[in-house]
């Protein structure tokens, strides 16, 4: 029986099929398993992005359980707190225009490599910091090397997959945005809890060097049309802008609306935002094309972008404070409450997957005002609540969560030419972290502010002031150790009416803003069909460019 092999060339490299001459099973044996092999294969991009996407996500809500320990191992203020978080958020939200938009340029596998090792490197210096100003300055760096991840897994998986396969592949990368961003707090409770807070950055070594080997062997190179001058003052008055504004919200409720620090903050802030504008407008190539607001679906889309975020996570790190410092509960006690709005999003994301793709606006609008709803459920706490009083609201927020997180980049690459994808992709996602971290210091003000009125109300605290900010910065249990023990009864009752007014006036915002978000969606959003729209065959680029360099085996 006359057997030969044959070799053909595919997307990924040489490979070998049997074909068998005298007519028997062995060919269609061999064919069979071949065909298999090269269907799972083309599914490794896809892994390689998603363990990408966990590991960044997964930092965004990670730290929050961890932040009480934080604050006794490293002597921190509530605005310190803030900026463990924001630090992070902010430098990510501020660079994804321009990875976006460069990313297109200079190649997008490079950027989301470069940005793997930078995020490796700024975990170990986050893990070793010996002070808050450390952490601070690593967890920006480790903003940096996010955004080249971030910035770039919407195109890739846009490049890599089609039709089905694409409403598969951001069904996938939806639900993995979901759990990585709800199991953050149960991650970072098991680690802080069972280890040191500081394993909550060593951990993603290992993931992140699966994810580089992973994407050297199965991503291929791609860069947009031309070449393209890079829109540098465009990129620096974002950063400054969306900085200076978030920078000057949290200093706002400790040094005052008026004072010289915040007034120069919020005029610099609109300062670089008119330079910015003037600079996007003039550009050739700017990191975001700002005529593309013209078209009302994307200024719905980033409005629900920028929303999303605040109404759906912001609102954790207060609820986390709350339990630990106020309820006594140990981190991963605090992170199994948050665990079921985790299990919501995923089962809500694998649904989506199934009519995405043709309804992506109706899994928006939806998504967006079952957030608002379970925000809302959550907001009705008292001095005698425990963690369960939250749980059917973040089981509600989650479903939420799950289905607008891979509507929203479906829709916004729906409604922009193939080749302004990775700028899409890189505003998509920049709005959704500059939502978290304006989240977190709008209801940061807004948390301590209402924790000062209960005390200011009471009358029995000589300070109100800054004893808002000692219970706001996680301080809680020391507060009320400070009081003669006849008295620590009564304070421990203050404590927990004064907290839990604060989290529920925080609620009732973010409900706010996923209830208008939801509205804003159905008024501008508007989808054309995926077949409506030109698509590429299976193998091609966006833009029509070919690859540059194939991935090696």
């Amino acid at each position: 029986m006359a057997h030969a092999r044959a070799w053909r060339a595919g997307p990924y490299g040489n490979r070998c099929s049997s074909v068998n001459h005298g007519g028997g099973r062995r060919g269609h044996v061999f064919g069979a398993a071949g065909s298999e092999g090269v269907r799972m294969r083309k599914w490794w991009p896809l892994a390689a992005i998603c363990l990408g996407t966990l590991m960044l996500l997964l930092d965004v809500t990670i730290v929050t359980v961890a932040l009480p320990a934080m604050a006794m191992d490293l002597g921190t203020t509530l605005s310190d707190l803030e900026w463990v978080v924001d630090a992070y958020a902010l430098a990510l939200a501020s660079l994804l225009l321009a990875v976006g938009s460069h990313a297109d340029r200079i190649g997008r596998r490079k950027v989301y490599l470069v940005g793997l090792i930078v995020f490796t490197a700024a975990s170990v210096a986050c893990a070793v910091a010996p002070n808050a100003g450390v952490l601070i300055g690593a967890r920006a760096v480790q903003g940096v090397g996010a955004a080249g991840m971030f910035g770039t897994t919407i195109a890739l998986l846009g490049m890599h997959y089609k039709g089905r396969d694409r409403a598969v592949a951001f069904a996938v990368w939806g639900a993995t945005n979901s759990v990585a961003a709800a199991a953050g707090p149960v991650v970072g409770g098991l680690l802080t809890q069972y280890l040191d807070w500081r394993w909550i950055f060593l951990v993603n070594l290992p993931v992140c060097l699966a994810a580089v080997v992973m994407t050297l062997r199965s991503v291929r190179e791609a860069r947009g049309r031309g070449r393209r001058r890079a829109d540098v003052l465009g990129t620096v008055a974002f950063t400054v802008a969306s900085g200076t504004l978030t920078f000057g919200l949290i200093r706002a409720h400790s040094e005052g609306w008026t004072t010289p620090l915040t007034l120069g903050l919020f005029t610099t802030a609109a300062v670089a935002l008119a330079l910015f504008v003037a600079a996007e407008t003039r550009h050739e190539h700017p990191v975001l094309d700002l005529s593309l607001f013209r078209r009302p679906s994307f200024t719905g889309i980033m409005i629900s972008a920028l929303f999303l975020q605040g109404a759906a996570f912001a609102y954790l790190l207060y609820e986390s404070l709350w339990m630990q410092s106020v309820l006594g509960y140990e981190p991963v006690e605090a992170g199994l409450y948050i665990l079921p709005m985790c299990a919501a999003a995923f089962l809500a994301s694998v649904l989506a997957g199934r009519f995405g793709p043709w309804q992506p606006r109706a899994a928006i609008a939806g998504g967006l005002a079952l957030i608002a709803l379970g925000s809302g459920m959550q907001a009705t706490l008292d001095a005698g609540s425990s963690g369960s009083s939250l749980v059917a609201g973040l089981v509600v927020a989650g479903l939420g969560v799950g289905l607008v997180t891979p509507g929203l980049p479906a829709a916004a690459l729906a409604t922009v030419p193939p080749e302004r994808g990775g700028m899409v992709g890189g505003a998509v996602n920049t709005f959704r972290q500059l939502g978290f971290a304006l989240g977190i210091a709008v209801f940061g003000f807004i948390f301590q502010s209402r924790i000062e009125g209960v005390l200011k109300t009471d009358g029995r605290i000589p300070d109100p002031h800054e004893a808002a900010a000692v219970l706001s910065g996680g301080q809680a249990r020391s507060f009320v150790a400070g009081w003669p023990e006849d008295e620590r009864a009564e304070m421990t009752h203050l404590v927990r009416e004064a907290f839990t007014s604060g989290l529920n006036t925080v609620l009732v915002v973010a409900a706010a803003l996923g209830a208008a978000a939801s509205l804003i969606t159905v008024a501008l959003v508007r989808v054309p069909k995926a077949d409506a729209r030109q698509q590429p065959e299976a193998g091609a680029i966006p833009g029509g460019q070919e690859p540059r360099a194939d991935a090696a085996l």
